[in-house]
């Protein structure tokens, strides 16, 4: 009899080190890696490309198909998706498995700075303040830890994996 599969969603705004630190998660689990941004439709990277915000709307089809990923990778993975709202977060729980979320947290300054000098990523430092205003933490009824983006990104992801079996 197998367990059923946990699945890891690496959350937060832009530029708070999603993908480094849900690389870093996924190889020391040993599950693959489901890279959210990839999925994103033609249309939404054109958008945020373009300095306009997504939607609510604009986003559903995107999480549907992060959920979808999670379910058709037939085991425990680790996914990174900015999960912003906790509407969000409901449409990805409805995937197989226990689903749970490490929120990383960085100074608003920071991810400033952060943005400012990153390259090669559709997603303009212009929409940080819309992504900050969007946020909604993590609820105390919701299956995840705050990981406070301190140290090096291995330090992140140790304080992320002892976040999560100290609430297991």
């Amino acid at each position: 009899m197998t367990s059923a599969p946990e699945h890891l969603v690496v959350m937060g705004v832009s530029g708070t080190g999603k993908s480094t630190t849900a690389a870093l998660l996924a190889e020391r689990l040993g599950r693959p890696l489901i890279e959210g941004d990839d999925l994103h439709p033609r249309a939404n990277v054109e958008a945020m490309r373009a300095g306009r915000a997504l939607t609510d709307d604009d986003r559903a089809p995107w999480l549907r198909a992060i959920r979808d990923a999670m379910n058709a990778a037939g085991g425990s993975t680790v996914v990174t998706c900015s999960a912003l709202r906790r509407s969000y977060r409901d449409v990805l729980r409805t995937a197989e498995g226990r689903v749970r979320f490490v929120h990383l947290v960085v100074p608003d300054d920071e991810l400033t700075r952060r943005l400012a000098v990153r390259e090669g990523h559709f997603m303009p430092p212009t929409l940080l303040a819309s992504q900050l205003a969007t946020l909604e933490p993590l609820g105390p009824d919701e299956d995840g830890v705050v990981v406070p983006v301190v140290g090096t990104p291995d330090q992140v992801a140790d304080e992320a994996l002892r976040l999560l079996a100290a609430a297991h």
